[in-house]
């Protein structure tokens, strides 16, 4: 087996040539070549199988990356045993990068790099060697692969693919609080030499910060910084390949780090002792002045309570922060006078409201400062001595009776003497003046409780030196009542009387109104006028529970004798004098229907129940009439129309006559003479009445029989037409008239009932009381109507 060999260029290529010839023997590939591999021994004996002997073979190969040599870099070299070197064996390379990249000498078999090769693109390239017989292109070895790898120098930097950073981290933080970690990247071969080994270390950012040159993570060096005296540090780490070493490639980030805040800093008034000037005229509820604690942290942090810790400053102010600027408003809870007191003492507080307990040791996270309030004296309005006055007067009071006063005074120190005067914006004033200088309010005018009870009113004051302050107080003003309204009966309308009323019956129960105000209720007496005569028909009585019932005095009452009585009533109230007054109440009489205690009137009752008025009635008739005039016209000219078919005067032979009536057998043949169509003239003379017993008909047939052979039809007589319809109508008894009355008098014999006929009721008066009848029902009124009409006509 044959090797073939390299020349080692340097010392380094020298390793490269002893690593290919130690391990070529499991990278060789190979190619058979014609030989005997079986042997006879000399001694007879079985064959020994001997291993075949390999034609050409080579190792796995090495480029350097970055080559930049003036001539091509030598790869190595191809050779097979085949090759007797006479030139007579071609060497072929094909795959990647044949032919461009790698070259070979096709009679020596070298192969070379024509071009510079970078490892972090391709690692390693795939190629296919063949030896051929240059005269008859036949094979001599089978076509091999093998690989040529690019070889790592270190000709990358390390990078940092995320840089630059940003990172926080809390002021006050402990010694070695991690911040942040970085990892930088390096193209080189991590597997071969040092290349891609690389160790951080820190530029810049000393001695608040350390990097770990293994991992990268940035930690604090210094314990306790404070974001108050520094917030922003820049740290650049740097990262180098070549586990450091002096040769190795290096690159850099930049790190910003922030400290965070958190609360280490109590608040603190800028100073101890403050002075406010507040007028005493101040708004209770207005901010009247601000006060402010300085925190040097941020946030939440920084948010402070303000409070009032003294009972002196708390009763009258109270304190509250502004969201936005952390102010403590100052805000007045009552009134200020300065006659009473000129100076306010408050201790105001300032803490923090999210206090972090780590940091209970830097003391306790608030402050006091005292405010020193100095109340000023201003010129203010009258004051009243109470906010609202009640007052009354009694009605009908003469014009300048007094009703009551007010009374204001100045509060300021020199007591300045007041105006009062009344608004006179208001409807009320005209009713009422005010002396300006007492206060004291009376009446223009009487008043009327009856018309307005209250009275509501404004009183304005003022100083006699400084007009333009005023001060208002309202006064309400109550009319009492004295009993100056007589009483009246309180009715609705109409009394109705009915006919069917009997002696002592209740007719109407009364009650009486009054405009006055009694204190223990409305109190009414009734009784009928003593001045007139007995009323025959009513009387009242006095049920001395401010109510009187109307009764009647006599049996019955009719309407259409007499349908409207009046009656009069006087009432007296309780008051004091008494009062009374005399009212007239209209009682209509009318039919009624008796439903328990309810009295409706048939006619007039409905109507006015209806809501309908006279004219509403005659408009109602009128269009009835009209409807029925209409139909009246309707049926005349129907009428008139059918009248032709009968009485025509042309030949109606060769007509068609038509007409409604249904059959009546035998009667059919009645219903039209056949003479007509001979003498259309005499076809009024020979109609008969249909309503009469045959043997009227057969008679009035015979008399027409008679009168048609007689009468002449060219000249015919109408008085003697109607002559002789007279006398046949006198004459014919077994024919009624249309209109006809039928009376049966006949009644039977032997019925057990006997007879309900008046005719034969014996001529004796009867003593009987028919008045029973009228709890029968509507039905039975009239009968009872008519005996006792009967009972009065036999009376007299």
């Amino acid at each position: 087996m044959r090797i073939p060999t390299t020349s080692c260029l340097c010392p380094f290529l020298v390793c490269l040539c002893f690593i290919q010839r130690c391990c070529g023997a499991s990278h060789h590939v190979l190619a058979q070549v014609p030989s005997k591999n079986q042997t006879k021994l000399a001694n007879g004996g079985p064959e020994v199988h001997h291993r075949p002997k390999r034609g050409w073979i080579w190792n796995q190969f090495f480029v350097l990356e970055e080559h930049l040599g003036p001539e091509a870099q030598y790869v190595g070299k191809l050779h097979s045993n085949s090759d007797k070197g006479d030139g007579s064996v071609r060497y072929i390379l094909s795959g990647d990068g044949a032919g461009t990249i790698f070259i070979i000498d096709e009679v020596t078999g070298d192969i070379h790099a024509a071009k510079s090769l970078d490892r972090e693109r391709k690692t390693h390239y795939v190629l296919h060697a063949q030896a051929l017989d240059r005269n008859t292109e036949e094979a001599l070895e089978p076509k091999s692969e093998f690989i040529i790898k690019v070889q790592d120098i270190n000709d990358n930097a390390p990078k940092f693919p995320d840089g630059p950073f940003v990172a926080t981290v809390p002021e006050m933080s402990e010694l070695g609080t991690s911040v942040l970690q970085i990892t930088a990247s390096d193209a080189d071969d991590p597997t071969y030499g040092n290349s891609a080994r690389i160790v951080y270390s820190i530029l810049q950012g000393q001695p608040y910060f350390s990097v770990d040159p293994k991992t990268g993570i940035i930690r604090t060096a210094l314990s306790d910084m404070d974001r108050e005296a520094r917030e922003h540090y820049t740290v650049i780490i740097q990262a180098k390949d070549m586990a450091g070493q002096v040769g190795g490639l290096s690159g850099s980030t930049t790190i910003n780090i922030t400290l965070t805040d958190v609360n280490d800093n109590p608040p603190m008034f800028p100073q101890k002792n403050y002075q406010l000037y507040v007028p005493e005229s101040a708004q209770v509820g207005k901010a009247v002045g601000k006060i402010k604690a300085n925190d040097e942290d941020l946030g939440i942090n920084a948010d402070i309570k303000y409070s009032i810790i003294n009972s002196e400053g708390a009763n009258m102010f109270s304190i509250s922060t502004e969201r936005d600027t952390r102010e403590g408003i100052i805000s007045l809870k009552k009134p200020l006078n300065y006659e009473r007191k000129k100076t306010y003492t408050l201790h105001i507080e300032g803490t923090n409201t999210h206090v972090d307990p780590r940091f209970s040791y830097l003391g306790s996270f608030k402050d006091t400062a005292t405010l020193k309030i100095t109340v000023g004296d201003v010129d203010e309005a009258p004051v009243f001595s109470i906010d609202h006055y009640i007052m009354d007067v009694y009605e009908n009071s003469p014009s300048g009776t007094e009703v009551g006063a007010v009374t204001a005074r100045d509060p300021d120190s020199r007591n300045s003497p007041v105006r009062y005067f009344l608004d006179s914006k208001e409807e009320g004033v005209r009713l009422f003046r005010i002396d300006e200088s007492s206060g004291l309010i009376r009446t223009t005018q009487p008043l009327d409780r009856e018309d307005v009870s209250w009275h509501n009113i404004t009183v304005m004051a003022s100083e006699v030196d400084s007009p333009s302050l005023l001060s208002h107080v309202h006064v309400t003003v109550q009319v009492l009542d004295v009993n100056d309204n007589p009483p009246e009966i309180a009715t609705d309308g109409e009394v109705i009387v009915c006919e069917s009323s009997r002696p002592g019956q209740l007719i109407q129960t009364v009650t009486a109104v009054d405009k006055d105000d009694f204190a223990n209720g409305q109190r009414f007496s009734f009784a009928l006028p003593s001045l007139l005569p007995v009323n025959p028909n009513f009387t009242l009585k006095d049920n001395e529970d401010s109510t009187a019932s109307i009764i009647a005095r006599r049996r019955r009452f009719n309407h259409l004798t007499q349908d409207l009585y009046e009656l009069p009533i006087v009432v007296w109230d309780g008051g004091e004098p008494s009062l009374s007054g005399t009212s007239t109440l209209t009682l209509r009489v009318c039919p009624c229907q008796s439903h328990g205690r309810i009295r409706m009137c048939q006619g007039e009752a409905f109507l006015s129940s209806a809501g309908l008025s006279t004219g509403a009635l005659i408009a109602i008739l009128l269009c009835i009439v009209i409807l029925l005039a209409i139909v009246v016209l309707f049926v005349t000219l129907r009428r008139s129309k059918k009248e032709p078919l009968i009485i025509s005067e042309e030949d109606i032979r060769e007509n068609v006559v038509t007409y409604d009536d249904e059959g009546g057998g035998e009667e059919d043949t009645e219903a039209f003479d056949i003479i007509a169509l001979r003498n259309p003239a005499a076809a009024e003379e020979l109609k008969f009445r249909r309503d009469v017993r045959p043997e009227g008909r057969k008679h009035c047939a015979r008399s027409r029989g008679r009168r048609s052979a007689s009468a002449e039809p060219d000249e015919p007589d109408v008085h003697e037409f109607i002559r002789q319809r007279l006398a046949e109508a006198d004459m014919d008894t077994g024919g009624p008239p249309y209109d006809s009355l039928q009376t049966y008098a006949y009644e039977g014999q032997g019925s057990p009932t006997g007879s309900v006929s008046p005719l034969d009721t014996p001529a004796a008066q009867s003593e009987q009381d028919y008045n029973f009848l009228d709890d029968w029902g509507p039905e039975f009124q009239k009968l009872a109507e008519l005996y006792a009409e009967a009972d009065s006509d036999a009376t007299t």
